[in-house]
C-alpha cells in the first residue's frame, strides 16, 4: 500500500512535469509580488527575478528528466572511457 501511495509522487510524463512547473511558477510569481510589496525598489525586483529564475532552472531539469532517450542524441565518446583516465 505504501508503494502505491509513493508512486503518486513520481513524475513520469512531460505533461505531469509541465503541471508541476506551472504550479511552481504560480507560487514564485506570488512570492515575487510579496517581495515587491515589502521591499519596493530594486531589491524587490531582484528578489522577484530570483524567484522566477529558480523556476526556470527547476523546469529545465524536469523537462530534461522526462525526455525520452532515443540514444540518437548521444555522442559515441560518452560511452567510451577516455585514454587519459586509464
Amino acid at each position: 500500500m505504501l508503494k502505491f501511495i509513493l508512486r503518486l509522487f513520481v513524475i513520469k510524463t512531460r505533461f505531469e512535469a509541465l503541471v508541476v512547473i506551472y504550479a511552481l511558477a504560480l507560487g514564485a510569481v506570488d512570492r515575487g509580488f510579496h517581495y515587491l510589496e515589502t521591499m519596493p525598489g530594486p531589491g524587490g525586483w531582484v528578489m522577484f527575478l530570483g524567484c522566477t529564475a529558480a523556476v526556470f532552472m527547476a523546469g529545465a531539469k524536469l523537462m530534461d528528466l522526462t525526455r525520452r532517450d532515443s540514444g540518437l542524441r548521444r555522442r559515441k565518446s560518452d560511452f567510451t572511457v577516455p585514454q587519459q583516465l586509464v
